[in-house]
């Protein structure tokens, strides 16, 4: 991409930095709305397309050039907004199924799963993803791509990437009906055989996951 593409007064939409724009101003705005609650029944699916969509911006980032920015400082991009009341909607939302197993780094070896929440992790990313975009609002186009793509490798994309498999992890055990092992809340003390455990676990997922998030098996 040339300097003329960065710093073009009156970009075309075919532009790189206005296609990525676009991009992660769609994400932001999706989500926030799927934050307000309004169609629970259609968290997990549409959010699940949106971190999709936005990681296909981060692929185009990956992929590009190193970007330089146009200071040796990143400039003042203002206070940053507070996401607390995003997170708190989305963990109501994404109950009991925000809280997944996440492994940081695989290719290293040997390094234990962690507990990581949903809900976290897409506050984390639009907190990255408004900083770039005050800089873009701002007409640093520059600075914002530059902070964009070094977020996506330090931060975003792999916070991003986790997020996306636990929604498909999800939504692919309950469309193919393939019921979890274990499932927090379940009582796995109980006297019973594997397999009818495994069966309990897959009828409080239909019930207390599957209904309220308005999801079904693959009929």
């Amino acid at each position: 991409m040339s300097d003329a593409t960065l710093h073009a007064i009156e970009p075309s939409p075919d532009d790189f930095a206005v296609q990525i724009a676009d991009q992660i101003e769609s994400f932001l705005v999706a989500v926030t709305e799927v934050a307000k609650g309004d169609e629970p029944g259609s968290t997990v699916p549409f959010l699940l397309l949106e971190v999709s969509q936005l990681l296909l911006a981060g692929g185009r980032l990956g992929a590009h050039e190193d970007i330089v920015p146009d200071e040796r400082y990143e400039p003042d991009s203002g206070p940053e907004a507070d996401v607390d009341e995003l997170r708190e909607n989305l963990a109501r939302l994404l109950d009991p199924i925000d809280v997944y197993s996440e492994v940081f780094d695989p290719y290293e070896p040997r390094k234990a799963p962690v507990p990581a929440r949903i809900s976290d992790d897409l506050a984390n990313v639009i907190t990255d993803l408004r900083h770039g975009m005050a800089h873009y609002r701002a007409g640093r186009t520059t600075e914002a791509l530059w902070w964009w793509q070094f977020s996506y490798f330090s931060n975003w994309g792999s916070t991003a990437s986790a997020t996306l498999r636990a929604l498909h992890s999800l939504l692919a055990h309950i469309r193919l009906n393939q019921p979890l092992e274990e499932l927090d809340g379940l009582d796995t003390d109980m006297d019973v055989s594997d397999d009818a455990l495994e069966i309990e676990a897959g009828r409080v997922m239909a019930e207390e996951i599957a209904g309220p998030l308005g999801l079904g098996p693959v009929s």
